[in-house]
């Protein structure tokens, strides 16, 4: 039996289709996280799962049961499933233990321990209009988590934090599916936030999902510029100049687009199966340059932590066959 299991999800809102026939399996205590542009319709295929929203078609079973939408519930939600949206709201001018206490099922330890994992213990007598965003939604999601539930689905939880307070969500997040042991899916734009943390990605377009697999696979090998475009930057290389590029460097050639990653140019000396190009532009990021250099029909950004070359200087490229995709 899956943990969860979606089959053929349709969501119908105002006379359109944000779902189309949505499938796929999680395993208990596997990190599932969901990406894709604005509007593709990753917020409302988690509160589906949550049972917030009534689905239009298909079917989501968790734990071997169906979860039932708002239409045949009298309440909204399904027990044992924890939603955590990005408007998250607490009840003004209380003290947050009056907050904790009000939500609590758990005894002694067990709340010490969530409260703990959480980073709120020091907060317990600050009142709720006295806190940051980022404490607020900490303690948002420790009352959330105090009826323990067995999958917690997070909306873009990282969304409005500065760098400090994310940093600290995202130890928060880490514990929760390590030390309380509860399995999470996740949204988020930034790739920094889900390739670090997720064992398998989910790709939504357009209320499709257009690719699944490990962040690996989804960064390495994306099926398409959208999913590519959506952890980091690439080079597409249009399939009209693509032939001789690939010619030169000994890659099998078709009649689609190239698309390469910066990091995977690599700067040589003149040799064979090389491509020559001139240095337009390079830009310092801290950590490595981006290169911009000019060859033959196209440019192509390469990335690299050690300069080879100034603006106007002649280079060469190479690049292996297994770190291009045709698309």
């Amino acid at each position: 039996m899956d943990f969860l299991e979606v089959t053929g999800l349709q969501m119908q809102e105002d006379g359109h289709t944000v779902l189309h026939g949505i499938s796929f399996r999680q395993g208990e205590y596997e990190k599932l996280a969901i990406a894709g542009e604005t509007g593709s319709g990753k917020s409302t295929l988690l509160q589906a799962i949550a049972g917030l929203v009534q689905p239009s078609a298909g079917q989501i079973t968790f734990e071997g049961k169906r979860v039932i939408g708002p239409h045949d519930k009298l309440v909204p939600g399904h027990e044992g499933i924890a939603y955590l949206s990005q408007h998250y709201d607490l009840p003004q001018f209380l003290r947050v233990e009056q907050v904790l206490r009000y939500a609590n099922i758990l005894q002694g330890d067990e709340a010490e321990t969530l409260y703990e994992v959480c980073r709120i213990s020091h907060l317990k007598q600050r009142k709720t209009h006295q806190l940051s965003g980022g404490e607020r939604q900490r303690i948002a999601l420790a009352r959330l988590l105090s009826t323990w539930p067995s999958l917690l689905l997070l909306d873009e939880p990282y969304s409005n934090l500065d760098k400090g307070h994310k940093e600290l969500l995202k130890e928060v997040i880490h514990d929760i599916t390590e030390r309380l042991a509860i399995t999470c899916i996740l949204i988020s734009h930034d790739p920094h936030d889900t390739l670090s943390w997720a064992d398998r990605i989910l790709i939504i377009k357009g209320g499709r999902m257009v690719q699944q697999g490990t962040p690996e696979q989804v960064y390495r090998h994306p099926v398409d510029a959208y999913t590519a475009g959506l952890f980091g930057n690439y080079n597409l290389i249009p399939a009209h100049v693509a032939l001789p590029f690939a010619e030169k460097l000994g890659i099998a050639v078709t009649a689609r687009d190239l698309l390469v990653r910066p990091e995977h140019f690599r700067f040589v000396a003149k040799e064979a199966g090389s491509l020559n190009g001139t240095v337009q532009k390079v830009t310092f990021f801290g950590g490595y340059y981006d290169v911009q250099v000019q060859v033959t029909g196209f440019s192509v950004t390469v990335r690299t932590q050690a300069i080879p070359a100034t603006v106007g200087d002649q280079v060469y490229l190479a690049v292996k066959q297994e770190d291009i995709r045709f698309v």
